[in-house]
């Protein structure tokens, strides 16, 4: 079932209805914030209200014309404005394809490092998106490129536990004292590239956590699986990590109940929070993640 989603969420005419239908029915809102930053920053308030951090993706991917990543770069431009405007307390993140990385890598450079000289005048934090098994090396290369221009307060990156080459990478990345958010991976990888076991992912998560904490990096653990979440707390006591070099992330709409309850316990909690019209594919991945998540869709898909 997980691999078939995610082979839907390639499908341009399946997204398409299901963005459909999820306009119709309201289903988007289960995990998308909204389209606009208006309403996004509505439900930010309310999770700054309930003592929650944020990090904003303004949904789209896998453009395929310089004139579309231009015009995210600019959009993100305008959001970070936004947000300082508007005295937001949100982070945001970024997907370099959405930048143009399929189109021209010097293009998307140049448009990464537009971001984030306005992230600097902002002061507001960016997180390069990781994608699939065929970008991972670009995106480590222009992150490192620009990481040397801005420093490890301003910009951060995304490591997939499911990928094979995630330990030397993240024994890399921790020796520059980086900002790191460790997920398990929402991309169907082949069997060379990527643990084809869940088993063998949640093994291989619990090792890269245990090289992060208390290592130069901070570490930003993204999960919301109930043994990893114990397994990192495990960690945190026995390497005497302190609270200001790590956090517990998690994805709007997904398990908030746990999201309270951790930060009620007194740990750092911080919900990536979406928005925007291109929402679909990335419904779908959450879908893929969970079969909860599907019954939910299944359901609500009936009443409608």
């Amino acid at each position: 079932m997980r691999n078939l989603l995610l082979r839907v969420a390639d499908h341009e005419g399946l997204v398409r209805l299901l963005a459909w239908t999820g306009r119709r029915s309201g289903l988007a809102h289960r995990f998308v914030a909204g389209e606009t930053a208006r309403e996004t920053f509505e439900v930010v308030r309310q999770l700054e209200h309930a003592g929650l951090d944020t990090t904003l993706d303004l949904l789209g991917e896998g453009v395929s014309r310089s004139q579309e990543a231009v015009a995210a770069t600019e959009a993100y431009k305008q959001l970070l404005r936004k947000i300082q405007q508007e005295n937001i307390p949100a982070g945001i993140s970024i997907k370099l394809t959405q930048l143009g990385l399929d189109i021209d890598r010097s293009l998307c450079s140049e448009n990464l490092g537009s971001i984030l000289q306005e992230a600097e005048k902002t002061g507001i934090f960016v997180t390069v998106d990781m994608e699939g098994s065929a970008y991972t090396q670009s995106t480590l290369d222009l992150f490192q490129k620009h990481l040397a221009v801005y420093g490890a307060d301003r910009v951060g990156i995304v490591i997939q536990a499911y990928l094979y080459r995630s330990e030397q990478d993240i024994r890399d990345l921790t020796a520059l004292g980086c900002n790191i958010r460790l997920c398990k991976g929402a991309y169907m990888e082949p069997p060379d590239h990527a643990f084809p076991k869940k088993v063998d992912v949640d093994r291989n998560f619990e090792k890269l956590l245990d090289i992060m904490l208390g290592s130069p990096a901070y570490s930003a653990i993204a999960t919301h699986d109930e043994h990893m979440i114990r397994r990192a707390m495990e960690l945190i006591r026995e390497k005497g990590v302190s609270k200001s070099e790590y956090e517990f992330q998690m994805l709007y709409g997904v398990r908030r109940d746990r999201q309270f309850q951790l930060r009620n316990e007194g740990y750092r909690v911080r919900v990536y929070v979406p928005f925007g019209t291109q929402w679909a594919p990335y419904f779908i991945r959450r879908l893929a993640e969970r079969p909860a998540n599907l019954l939910f869709l299944l359901k609500n898909l009936f009443r409608a």
